[in-house]
């Protein structure tokens, strides 16, 4: 599997774009999008309302140069936006072009519900001026280019500066350890203030599994990053027990009692409307906590991502972008929507919803190098701390692992089952899918 960096800032935020098709050629059998009038629906996965705005301008431009096509954007709720999704591609009918993430890029290839790219990709003459990494996430192991994405997301930690110096700590937290002391002292419910925005619900496993990656700094496997060197399972490394008692005592210590199933837009709610003092999320939170009509400018930043007693993190870099249904009948309009979303408009879109862009020229801009991105350009400048890793997120099984993982950490928290057995169950399970 190829080592693919996160790199942000300098010449060319290396590490961070992906590709757009300008000058795609047509694609496969669908209706043309020169004559006639077609219609694409076009299908969000990680929805929310000003995200969905900026997209709406964005296809509304794209309708003005394309007169003979317009495109209706369904924009479901995000916890039910993958479902109907594959609902959608099962029964061939209701998707053009969808949102393809790095979650689900594998079960929906798989299934031969995507259609490859590549052809058009081969032929688009601005493919040069992508980054290399950005070059290499538009192709999957097998070669084939399933989507294009739009962006690149990597974990970093949002955090209170007015309540982490009245708590009287000079500086954000740097280890997960530093995270639970300042959290704790933070944390008082008789102000509805809660030390951290704790993810219980759907996806909630994923940091349980950030903070025992950064527990096995020294010893994780950078090319498959729930393994460690010598192939055994991160889980089932000696200091994967501590990690996981450190992260679950977040939510017992310094959390909101609700945060048990909180999901993505809960987490990020706690932290907006200021009740909670502490975030591990994506960039493109950094537009909506920008936004926050109770949190000031000076109220809040990011810090890099959290370490282990390793003295090193490690970062998945994530990321999300537009395919094509294999079943739509429209495929050549399709292609040149992608193409159109995938231009300068990608840089657009990347800006307003805070995600590392895919265009070698905007490494240059001043937006991507002051406030709170300067979190990325930190880890950025020291790689031998914050490790740029490999997750195995390609697989046709993760959809399954994040359903069986995500009902096992609930189980933790309503104390049915021990950190200990999670473990084993995690362990297991990955040994069995690894040997066939």
């Amino acid at each position: 599997m190829k080592r693919r960096q996160f790199v942000l800032g300098a010449a060319s935020l290396a590490g961070a774009a992906v590709v757009g098709l300008p000058g795609c050629s047509s694609a496969g059998s669908g209706s043309s999008g020169g004559s006639g009038s077609v219609t694409l629906q076009m299908v969000e996965s990680l929805t929310n309302p000003a995200r969905s705005e900026v997209l709406k301008k964005l296809l509304g431009e794209f309708e003005a140069a394309n007169p003979g096509i317009k495109v209706q954007l369904i924009s479901p709720p995000t916890e039910q936006a993958d479902q109907k999704i594959q609902q959608m591609l099962q029964s061939g009918s209701g998707a053009d072009v969808l949102e393809v993430r790095d979650l689900t890029v594998g079960p929906f290839s798989n299934n031969g519900w995507l259609y490859d790219m590549s052809g058009d990709v081969a032929k688009w003459a601005g493919f040069a001026d992508l980054t290399e990494q950005a070059q290499k996430y538009s192709k999957q192991n097998d070669g084939k280019t399933y989507f294009i994405p739009y962006g690149f997301y990597g974990l970093s930690l949002f955090y209170r500066t007015d309540l982490i110096k009245e708590a009287g700590f000079s500086a954000p937290p740097k280890s997960w350890d530093e995270l639970l002391t300042q959290a704790a002292a933070i944390q008082d419910p008789t102000k509805n203030r809660y030390g951290y925005a704790f993810r219980g619900g759907k996806n909630g496993s994923g940091n349980v599994v950030a903070a025992i990656e950064a527990y096995v700094g020294d010893t994780i496997d950078r090319e498959n990053a729930f393994k460690i060197k010598g192939g055994q399972s991160i889980f089932a490394a000696p200091e994967a027990q501590a990690a996981v008692d450190a992260y679950f005592d977040l939510f017992r210590k310094a959390s909101p009692p609700s945060s048990v199933a909180w999901g993505y837009p809960e987490m990020v709610e706690g932290f907006n409307n200021g009740s909670t003092a502490f975030l591990l999320q994506d960039p493109e939170v950094i537009a909506t906590v920008s936004a926050s009509k109770v949190l000031k400018a000076d109220q809040w930043n990011t810090a890099p991502l959290l370490t282990g007693p390793s003295g090193k993190a490690a970062q998945p870099v994530a990321t999300s972008g537009w395919g094509i249904a294999e079943s739509s009948k429209n495929k050549e309009a399709a292609v040149k929507l992608v193409e159109f979303l995938s231009g300068e408009a990608s840089t657009v879109f990347a800006k307003e919803n805070s995600l590392v862009p895919i265009q070698k020229k905007a490494g240059d801009d001043e937006f991507y190098k002051t406030g709170p991105w300067a979190s990325y350009v930190t880890m950025t400048k020291a790689p031998d701390t914050y490790l740029t890793v490999v997750q195995p997120r390609g697989v046709t099984w993760w959809t399954e692992w994040s359903t069986k993982a995500d009902n096992e950490v609930q189980q933790v928290l309503i104390n049915k089952l021990s950190t200990a057995d999670l473990l084993k169950s995690w362990d297991a399970y990955w040994l069995k899918k690894w040997q066939g």
